[in-house]
């Protein structure tokens, strides 16, 4: 995938640092950046991808938490591989990387086309 143009971004801030703060808040700050940003279609991607990783990560979480022991065990390997993922996707936003994950990029792309 080409690099995006990294010039703009209608929030007034630096698209490398409004990317990284799209993951700082995990999907939350994700929500948020999609709807101030107007122009950059690296914050509206990484705002989007933001979304769509750490609320389903979240959404998962939640289930294995429901689940006796075996979900707690799940979600023991899980927390700190979501984690690990977390500060990847802030360095690569931050570096001006359009670094998209397998599947939940694609979609997080196509969605932001849409904003």
């Amino acid at each position: 995938m080409q690099e995006p143009n990294l010039s703009r971004s209608s929030t007034g801030l630096d698209p490398k640092v409004a990317g990284l703060l799209c993951y700082a808040g995990i999907f939350v700050t994700g929500i948020i950046f999609l709807v101030l940003e107007k122009e950059s279609r690296f914050v509206k991607f990484h705002a989007m991808q933001s979304i769509v990783v750490f609320g389903a990560l979240t959404v998962i979480n939640l289930i294995l938490g429901l689940i006796p022991f075996l979900g707690w065990l799940a979600s023991l390997v899980l927390t700190p591989l979501s984690f690990i993922l977390w500060i990847v996707l802030m360095l690569m936003a931050l570096q001006g990387k359009w670094f998209k994950l397998p599947y939940a990029g694609d979609y997080a792309e196509q969605q932001a086309g849409r904003f």
